[in-house]
């Protein structure tokens, strides 16, 4: 057994649940580690929601989620990667946890006890916010319909628990349990005097003395006794006669049970109720997940034990941080872990790898924000290099003619800022509404404190606050105890820019005290308590504008925008349509310099389209006229097939050319048109992401309210368009284009995986990923994997170049992975710390090359792609470059690396000619990219 590398060669991301447990990957272990994969990286695999598919509604921190196996199936996948000397990386969720139902025990504590738990201040929960009816009490907003609808329907009731002695009401899966204090009108309302006794004993709570601790153990001691006397045929009776009493289908019980609702520590409400009054952190706007405050100590500890024991007994070798930016302050967070983790590196095994930990935060960078160094972590899960490896792909001279054509098409704004401001508002307006609220009223506390500003009302800060969130240009900022960075005081001084030109002129003077309130030098001789306030305030704003980005652009605008919704992916900018190869190498060589462990991803759990989906629809920025042509032609033709919706067509011309692309971009490569079974199952598949898109985009359908004509007819239209025998034969012309833009296309998918492979960073490889990935947006990224072929295919050790002629089957992008992982794992140092030199191409395509090379310590890998190839493409079909084609084109060699022997590792061929120019037509004479070894 060889011990697993101190820093990961490359890892492997690997979606966990009840159908793929932990015991599903012990097999898959050889595989992976013949791969040239050193590390798993799992999915969240503490204990979740009972069926979750995804692991981040998790329940209870503490255990290993039994679904997967629990510890015992852990243990057994760790052995067996160790076996291999490969390691595990876990994902983590420090911000929020699963609540409702009925399996979080800390929440369930804090329905019973109110603000007395002392699971209260783990969840970020306002107990005194600004509607007095919700003082000391929290908002439950788990119903189906509205509370007094809920109650005539009988399906919220009380219902007794015989080995707790607990009476608790249930809501279907909720459960909300009662609080002690309420116990004694519960046990008395059939005017049993046999029960008094036991009622005077939970009376006798609000008088205890001893504090928290004594009233919950008098209270155990008291629901111990009931249990015991509930356990008689006596005690049985008088339980069912008090459940019968508050029977909600009869009219005294459903008062007798509103009386007791509204004794609680909650106030059970509708679920809508949450957009405008929730007083606790969600994720989002999800309210099953409610926000930890994980920069508490106990929280901390608490939520992270099991955890650090993993990594001190070596079961682990690092985690990736999810959703970093919800944290109040991610820059503490992020550096205690880092403590935390070093700290434990001398009680690790021997066996394993001392240290340090990996470290990786799940952050979506702005194009001009930079990762904070002094967060003290590894760098990102990959979200910006994939941004930049899709980028470079794109052709920069499409981006105008394909905005315009989109514009012209749809009479949406050409410009992808304008479309997220506008649904930023709306997101603010309707999503996000109470979060916004309470963010207001966290600013008019502060206001109130000033002779000078109390006048500015609630209503005012909210409108001017809404511009600044509007304008904001990243996630968030980061300000902390020290103030706010000069970083932190440039994304804010671009938000007030924004805001004021769009702020009513009577409310400019309100942004600059928004702007001091929000993290300015308070004044001097400002009283703690208030400077805490405003830090308070400022947290707040920070926790609010980063749902507010990811709502409105990741999963709205992202939906209502297809100029080329490639550009539309997680941790893109679409904005930005492409990179330069001088930004790429920018980027890689800072991360060289900066984070040379952070993650390289090209597939996630969370992207909008497969890697090969996007890398086959950037062909159309490099034929923009012929993709016009083919839109015009196209919505002609089906422009008889469209149903008439609340007097608009259905779909409208945004949805018609979305579904467009998403059809060309994930149409299997083998299917044809005449297969009947193959394209019913992709029209199946097509129109899940499609409900999904059209309720995403919020524009006339949405998850609150599904607008069921509308999406019936959407439906209609992807079946009517594609059905077998229709005259204009629309499948077989889609097939066509499939089979223009493919070759293109795979040749930007090998490129993207060589360059994921070998730039500075740590490759991951999404699941199943190593044959083409033209999948959807989840759930459809995260069907089962056929590991077999996959397996199958690396056994036969085939090079890359044979397998080119049968490129459709995907085996020949599985064989690159293999040889470019098998040269990092020869060279290690080299890829780890190997400088990053940018390479020119000399010649009439030269701008269609893309080079670098890793040079340590003698030893030299250079890698070239072939980028924008649709018009330098053969007729043969190949996604090869005809030698010919290349003209007098050539890769020039500094003069460091001229004259040594390189050998293409992906090839078995034999060395290049020793010289300071390789041409392109010898680099790329049998596959579209290369690897030089030397």
């Amino acid at each position: 057994m060889t011990a697993a590398p101190a820093t990961p060669r490359a890892t492997a991301r690997l979606q966990f649940h009840k159908d793929f447990p932990l015991d599903a990957a012990v097999p898959l272990v050889p595989y992976f580690a013949k791969l040239g994969i050193s590390h798993l990286y799992a999915s969240p695999i503490l204990k979740a929601r009972p069926g979750s598919t995804h692991g981040y509604d998790i329940v209870d921190p503490n255990r290993i989620n039994p679904e997967l196996g629990g510890e015992e199936a852990l243990a057994r996948l760790v052995a067996a990667l160790r076996a291999h000397g490969m390691g595990l990386i876990l994902d983590i969720v420090p911000n929020h946890m699963g609540v409702g139902g009925a399996d979080n025990g800390w929440w369930l504590d804090v329905l019973e006890w109110g603000r007395q738990s002392p699971f209260a201040a783990f969840f970020d929960i306002d107990w005194d916010p600004p509607d007095p009816a919700l003082r000391d009490t929290l908002l439950a907003p788990f119903l189906g319909a509205p509370y007094g609808t809920v109650l005539e329907s009988g399906d919220l009731a009380i219902h007794f628990e015989a080995e707790s002695g607990k009476f608790f009401a249930r809501y279907f899966e909720h459960r909300f349990p009662l609080a002690p204090r309420s116990y004694a009108d519960l046990l008395t309302a059939t005017g049993d005097p046999m029960l008094e006794g036991f009622a005077q004993t939970f009376r006798s709570l609000g008088t205890a003395e001893g504090g928290r601790d004594a009233v919950r153990a008098a209270s155990g001691l008291a629901l111990d006794m009931l249990a015991r006397h509930a356990g008689t045929p006596e005690g049985a009776a008088q339980v069912a006669a008090i459940l019968a009493a508050h029977d909600p289908k009869e009219e005294v019980g459903r008062a007798r049970l509103h009386a007791l609702l509204s004794q609680q520590n909650y106030r059970l409400a509708w679920w809508r109720a949450a957009t405008d009054e929730i007083n606790w952190r969600r994720f989002f706007d999800v309210t099953s997940l409610a926000g930890l405050q994980i920069e508490r100590p106990p929280v901390f500890e608490a939520t992270h034990a099991l955890i650090l024991k993993l990594y001190a007994d070596g079961l682990i070798d690092g985690v990736r941080v999810d959703h970093v930016d919800g944290l109040a302050d991610p820059r503490s967070y992020c550096r205690k872990l880092r403590r935390r983790l070093h700290a434990l590196e001398a009680q690790r095994p021997a066996d394993v790898p001392p240290g340090p930990a990996l470290l990786v935060v799940e952050k979506i960078l702005a194009p001009h924000e930079k990762l904070r160094r002094d967060w003290m972590v590894d760098g990102t899960s990959g979200y910006n290099f994939m941004d930049e490896v899709a980028g470079v792909l794109h052709d920069p001279a499409g981006a105008e003619p394909l905005a315009e054509l989109w514009h012209l098409n749809t009479g949406r704004p050409r410009d992808f800022g304008e479309e997220a401001r506008e649904a930023r508002r709306q997101i603010l307006r309707y999503n996000l509404a109470s979060e916004l609220n309470g963010t207001a009223a966290a600013l008019r506390r502060i206001a109130d404190r000033d002779l000078a500003t109390r006048d500015f009302t609630l209503t005012a800060i909210r409108r001017a606050l809404t511009e600044v969130l509007v304008h904001f240009p990243a996630y968030r900022s980061y300000l902390g105890i020290a103030g706010r960075s000069e970083a932190d005081r440039r994304l804010l001084d671009w938000a007030m820019a924004g805001a004021r030109r769009t702020v009513r002129a009577t409310e400019r003077p309100l942004l600059e005290l928004l702007d001091a309130w929000l993290g300015g030098d308070p004044p001097k001789g400002l009283p703690p308590a208030q400077r805490r306030e405003r830090l308070r305030a400022a947290v707040r704003f920070q926790q609010l504008s980063a749902p507010v980005a990811a709502k409105s652009v990741e999963d709205t605008s992202f939906y209502r925008y297809g100029r080329l919704i490639s550009r539309n992916e997680v941790g893109s900018e679409p904005s930005h349509f492409a990179v330069t190869p001088a930004a790429f190498h920018a980027g890689s060589r800072e991360r060289q310099r900066h984070f040379p462990r952070e993650l390289l991803a090209t597939a996630t759990h969370d992207h909008k389209r497969g890697e090969d989906t996007r890398a086959r629809l950037a062909v159309l920025s490099e034929l923009p006229d012929e993709w016009a042509t083919t839109l015009t032609r196209w919505t002609r033709l089906n422009a008889v097939l469209k149903k008439e919706v609340e007097g608009e067509p259905a779909p409208d011309a945004t949805d018609e050319i979305m579904l467009y692309q998403t059809l060309i971009g994930a149409w299997p490569l083998e299917l044809e048109a005449a297969d009947e079974e193959g394209v019913a199952a992709l029209i199946a598949r097509v129109a899940a992401w499609q409900e999904k898109a059209l309720r995403e985009a919020k524009r006339r359908s949405e998850w609150a309210v599904p607008n069921e004509a509308y999406e019936a007819a959407c439906r209609d239209f992807l079946t009517a368009m594609l059905a077998p025998d229709r005259p204009s034969r629309l499948r077989e012309e889609v097939v066509a284009l499939v089979h223009r833009l493919s070759p293109a296309g795979a040749v930007n998918g090998l490129a993207q995986t060589l360059l994921r492979c070998t730039s500075p960073g740590i490759p991951d490889l999404y699941q199943g990923t190593e044959f083409w990935d033209f999948s959807m947006v989840d759930p459809d990224n995260r069907r089962p994997v056929d590991f077999a072929a996959r397996q199958a295919a690396l056994d036969a050790g085939e090079a890359p170049a044979p397998l080119l002629p049968h490129w459709k089957d995907g085996r020949v992008k599985a064989a690159l992975v293999a040889r470019a992982l098998a040269l990092r794992a020869r060279r290690p140092a080299l890829f780890a710390e190997g400088e990053y030199v940018p390479l020119e191409a000399e010649g009439p395509l030269g701008p269609n090359l893309l080079a670098f090379a890793r040079r340590r310590e003698g030893e030299v890998a250079i890698t070239a792609v072939t980028r924008l190839p649709a018009r330098l493409l053969g007729e043969d079909g190949l996604p090869l470059v005809p030698p010919g084609a290349w003209g007098d084109t050539a890769l020039v060699l500094p003069p460091a690396l001229a004259g040594l022997p390189f050998r293409d590792a992906l090839a078995d061929a034999a060395p290049l000619p020793e010289s300071d120019r390789i041409p392109a037509s010898v680099l790329f004479a049998r596959l579209p990219v290369a690897l030089l070894d030397a």
